[in-house]
Formats: C-alpha cells, structure tokens, sequence
C-alpha cells in the first residue's frame, strides 16, 4: 500500500495517544511494545524517486550520485552517450533498500513518446521526480511537470553537468566569473520553462560528480521542507555526506530516535557490562549503532566507495576513524560489549550526572529504570563518536584540514 503524509499524520496521532495512557498509567511494558512498534513502522516504510529527462541528461549519473556510488562500477546504472536506459529500471539504495530510486528512459526518446510516457513508466508509484536536462529544457519537460502536477505530486528540475559547462567556460574566457556564469545559466532556464507554461518553476543547478558543489543542498533543503517527515528522515540519512551541515544534520535525526531505542531496549534481554553497574539492552544498542556507522557513511563498504569517488585511498579515509564501531565488515554484540566496556566511566558518570530516573518521553517525565537510562546515555556515546569521525573523514575525502 502507498504510504502518504496523511497516513503517517493518522500513524504518529494514534501512536501518541497510545503511548501517552501507557506512560501515564506507568505501564513500562506496554510503553516498550509501543516504542519497538515505532521503529519497526518506520524503519519499513518506502521511498520511490524517479529521475526522469531527457536521453543523455546525466540521469544515469545522478541517480549512482544519490546512492554514493561512481559510474562504471559495481552496482552503478550505466551511463553513456547516448540513451542507455531503455526501461525503468530501479535502484535499491545500499544505505537502505527500503528507498529506491529508478531511472526512467528519456522522454520522448522512440521507444517512450511523450503521450504515452507516463502510463508505460507507471509513475503513480512515484512520490517524488526530478526531471534532469543537461543544457536546455523542453517542450516535453515542461508537458511531464504539467501531468505530475495533475496528480498532486512533487517534482524538482535539475541543471545537470553543471561541472562541465564552468570548466568549458572557464577555458575559453579569461574574464571568467563562475557566479556570474551560474546566474546566467538559471535565467536561462527560468526563461525557458516560463515560456513554456511553467510557473515559478525551481530550478537547481547540480553536478552528479561533485554533489558537495553548486545547489544539491538546496535542493535537499527545498525535499527538506516539503517532504513527509519520514521520507525526510530516510533519505537524509541515505545521502552521502556532501557537506559538515548534512553530516549535523544527520546526527540530529539519528539523537531524536534515541529515546525510542532507549524506551525499546525495556522489552530486551538485559546483559551485564563490565564497569557498568546495571545490566543494558545491548541487542538494541547493536541495532543502533548500525544505523548510526550506515547512515554517516562509515561501513567499510561506504568507505570504499568514498574511495572511488573522491581518490582519497581507503587507508587515508580509515586512520581518521577514532571509535572501533567503524570500518567493521560487521558490527557484532561482542564488539559493542567491548566498546561499552572501554566507556564505561564515561557512560556511568554521565548518566548520574542527571541526577534522575526520568526521561522525559513526549513531554511527560516517565520513571524508567537506571538500566534503561543508562542504555540512554550509551547511545548518545556511541552517535556522538561516530559523527566526530564522519566529520574527520569527510574532510580528509576534500583533502581539507580536519575541523570537529
């Protein structure tokens, strides 16, 4: 079933209501189930996004870009001169395949002409399309966003090859001026799709070989506002790091999740740590701790296709890493055992520090136990660790000084 905002809106209203009683009432273990319910609700939600254009636009590019992934290699959509995507085909996002991202032939190309292209993409199931041209926008462009609009759905237009157009104009005028070059390229596409029947249209100026350059963060912030909170979430957290302000941003999302996990971890199995006096969920702080190494890119595999993108060696990009939860083939119970185990002063002086039992769970001080607290400042630990590595790898991936 397609999921909307209006669903997640009804979701989350008779989610609160449920866990507000069972707070009240002091029922610790309904509040739990409630908890785990929330995580596994979101965490199986899905995200379709369609990168549509015309043949030779860079769609192929962009859509290995938003998967971190370089042309040419191992799960990569092919690219070429010439129309390589002959049928809509859908890419499952490595961070979470639950987003999946398809790349769709070029409007009015032979085998899809425009006035039968929507019906033989199927491009209901889309929740959001970015329509990509790599010089002008057209006639067929503009017809796509006018349908889309029909069906009350969200689309963005993307300037491609962005990179390439400064680079030809920078060698051949020695006047050169990139802002100037950048304003002149978006009045023209401005121009060209008002005169097609366009209003207002948005337009970003992107290059699917350097996201962290040009405007894909202001089309992230423009998804960022007009998204669904849970596809917000997903997809930020899916992104590649392309810049300090998405890496915050992330650990943001991932330190509002906390207290679900904390909450959660009452319906596990406690395990003792040693150092730590009371006994902690540790299955639940695995199953966070993967979401957090994911989610800032710090999985050996994200690292090696940060590798490939940037040319930074692998080696460069791991003796940035300070926490032993990152570039692991896998994180296993074992390690976060030993990790907890080496921060366990940490973890307890900072869970007495607050002095209390109660964490407040949507607005409502609810008396938990000093194990689930504890489990509480444990994962703070751990995401507050690992986005000071994203941080330094991401900066080494520029070739810059390290700033955290």
């Amino acid at each position: 079933m397609e999921q909307d905002g209006t669903e997640e809106i009804i979701f989350d209203k008779e989610f609160t209501e449920e866990l507000q009683t069972a707070l009240q009432n002091n029922e610790q273990g309904q509040a739990a189930q409630l908890a785990l319910k929330r995580l596994e609700k979101l965490s199986s939600l899905p995200l379709n996004i369609a990168i549509t254009g015309v043949s030779g636009s860079g769609k192929s590019t962009l859509v290995n870009a938003l998967r971190g992934i370089k042309n040419k290699t191992e799960g990569a959509a092919p690219t070429g001169a010439v129309e390589t995507t002959t049928e809509p085909t859908e890419y499952p996002h490595p961070q979470n395949p639950n987003i999946r991202i398809s790349d769709l032939p070029g409007v009015g190309t032979t085998q899809f002409k425009a006035d039968v292209y929507l019906q033989r993409v199927g491009f209901e199931k889309y929740d959001f399309f970015i329509i990509v041209s790599s010089d002008r926008f057209r006639e067929n462009d503009a017809k796509l966003a006018q349908e889309i609009m029909k069906m009350n759905k969200k689309f963005y237009f993307v300037r491609s090859k962005i990179d390439h157009s400064v680079q030809d104009e920078r060698e051949d005028d020695p006047n050169f001026n990139e802002e100037a070059l950048l304003k002149t390229i978006r009045d023209n596409c401005i121009k060209e799709l008002t005169d097609l029947g366009m209003e207002s249209p948005k337009i970003f100026l992107v290059s699917g070989h350097k996201l962290h350059l040009y405007e894909f963060e202001a089309l992230w912030k423009t998804l960022e506002k007009e998204l669904p909170q849970h596809q917000r979430d997903m997809l930020l957290l899916a992104l590649p790091n392309i810049s300090l302000n998405i890496i915050k941003q992330k650990k943001e999302t991932l330190g509002s999740q906390i207290k679900w996990f904390a909450l959660a971890s009452a319906v596990g199995a406690a395990v003792p740590v040693p150092g730590i006096s009371e006994a902690l969920d540790v299955s639940m702080i695995l199953r966070f701790a993967i979401e957090c190494v994911g989610s800032l890119g710090l999985t050996l595999e994200s690292l090696q296709k940060l590798s490939e993108v940037s040319g930074v060696s692998l080696e460069e990009l791991m003796a940035e890493i300070k926490s032993p939860l990152a570039s692991q083939e896998k994180l296993t119970i074992g390690l976060i055992l030993k990790v907890l185990s080496m921060s366990a002063t940490h973890v307890t002086a900072a869970a007495l520090e607050e002095g209390t039992r109660f964490i407040p769970f949507l607005g409502i001080p609810f008396a938990m136990g000093l194990s689930t607290f504890t489990t509480y400042k444990a994962l703070n630990y751990i995401l507050n660790a690992l986005a000071v590595d994203a941080q330094r790898v991401f900066m080494k991936a520029l070739r810059l000084d390290t700033v955290v």
